[in-house]
């Protein structure tokens, strides 16, 4: 693996039973960059998660993260690596403050409250730090969770379709929780469902369906695979998102 390479899947197959859930899935990710992995329900975008992360062994091929392989030496990938769900992973009962400064203990960090303090300030939550996470909005939960997804300074992160379930307001948020972490560095592998959210984040957009990587490229590369399109003169109307956000105000606009 080069070094300029943070992700690296060769191969990899997964069945489950009779089922054939990847049939030799191939792509690269670079470091610092934001990778979709494109694929309806099923498709396996979750099983390929679970493989890299170490939580699932591939029945045949090969994986390695930050340099490391997946297979040889899990102990290293995983701290190396950040998981976050489908779901938001936080304790409900604790404050947001909380949260944090146990996950901090549990990855034996120094000065856990100072690591809390910056990260609720980084991610705007300074002002619920002291809330039970129970009254956290979608949008707040899931940026909490990306907050603690953060603590150790993780060189790749894995978001396994982060906007699930959100309204189009929370699902801002998150993306400019992505975009942030990928300008400071930080490797990102997202799964989702949704071409908007892939077209707006990535670098890059893998498609996976039938088992196997159908389509690897920029946006603009994947976009020139179709045929030309038919020229015509119409007035654009505004979407749903657009028109629901202007409706109730964005929150840039509330903060300003």
């Amino acid at each position: 693996m080069s070094t300029a390479t943070a992700i690296r899947a060769t191969g990899l197959r997964k069945s489950f039973g009779d089922v054939e859930v990847l049939r030799g899935v191939d792509f690269d990710v670079e470091r610092g960059t934001v990778f979709a992995l494109l694929g309806s329900n099923g498709a396996g975008k979750t099983t390929v998660i679970r493989i890299l992360s170490t939580l699932l062994r591939a029945d045949a091929g090969t994986a390695s993260v930050d340099g490391l392989d997946v297979a040889a030496d899990a102990p290293g990938v995983r701290e190396a690596i950040s998981l976050t769900g489908q779901f938001a992973a936080v304790d409900e009962i604790l404050t947001g403050r909380e949260n944090l400064v146990l996950v901090a203990k549990l990855r034996h960090l120094a000065d856990p409250g100072t690591i809390a303090d910056e990260l609720l300030s980084r991610f705007a939550l300074t002002d619920a730090g002291a809330r039970r996470t129970g009254t956290y909005s979608g949008g707040m939960r899931r940026r909490l969770d990306i907050a603690m997804s953060l603590i150790g300074d993780p060189p790749v992160i894995f978001l396994d379709e982060p906007t699930t379930g959100l309204d189009p307001e929370a699902r801002l948020e998150v993306w400019r929780t992505v975009k942030a972490l990928a300008g400071r560095g930080t490797t990102v592998l997202l799964t989702t469902q949704y071409l908007e959210e892939a077209e707006h984040l990535a670098d890059r957009i893998a498609i996976l369906h039938g088992g196997s990587i159908i389509a690897d490229g920029t946006l603009a590369e994947l976009t020139a695979l179709l045929p030309p399109a038919k020229v015509e003169y119409v007035q654009k109307q505004p979407t749903l998102e657009e028109v629901f956000l202007a409706i109730i105000g964005s929150p840039r606009e509330e903060a300003a």
